[in-house]
C-alpha cells in the first residue's frame, strides 16, 4: 500500500498517528471494494480548516467531549483517499446540517474539496 504524507503537517504526532491508523482502515476497505481505482492516501496537515480555512483544524468539543474530526475524501481523478481534520465550528455545522437534510451535501462539502485537492496538487508540486 502507497501511503503518502505531508510532513509539514503541525498537527500533533497523535493525532497524525491516530488519523493514519483510520486511513488504512478505509483504504483497506475501499482496496476491496474499488480495487486498482485506489492508489494511496494522504494525510492533509495544513493547520488551517479545509472547510472555512480560518480555524484551527483539530481537537473540537463534541457533545461534551473532546474529539477529532477524522474525515476522509475520494480524489477520484488520482485514485487518493484525503484524510483530513475539520475544525469545531465546521464540525459542528455539518453535523447540524446532516440531522436536518440527511444524505445530503452542503456547499461546504464542496468547498472542502476544493480545497483538498488544491492542497494535494501543491504537495505534489513541491515533491519536484
Amino acid at each position: 500500500m502507497s501511503s503518502k504524507r505531508n510532513h509539514q503537517s503541525k498537527t500533533t504526532d497523535t493525532n497524525s498517528t491516530t488519523a493514519e491508523s483510520v486511513l488504512k482502515v478505509m483504504y483497506a476497505q475501499g482496496k476491496v471494494q474499488f480495487g486498482d481505482a485506489m492508489k494511496g492516501f494522504w494525510l492533509y496537515g495544513g493547520d488551517l480548516c479545509p472547510a472555512c480555512l480560518r480555524n484551527s483544524a483539530g481537537e473540537v468539543n463534541f457533545q461534551g467531549e473532546k474529539a477529532l474530526s477524522i474525515n476522509g475524501f475520494m480524489y477520484r481523478e488520482r485514485g487518493i483517499l484525503i484524510g483530513y481534520f475539520l475544525c469545531e465550528i465546521c464540525t459542528l455545522f455539518i453535523h447540524e446540517q446532516a440531522r436536518k437534510h440527511p444524505y445530503q451535501e452542503t456547499p461546504l462539502h464542496l468547498k472542502i474539496e476544493t480545497n483538498l485537492k488544491e492542497a494535494y496538487q501543491r504537495y505534489l508540486s513541491s515533491l519536484n
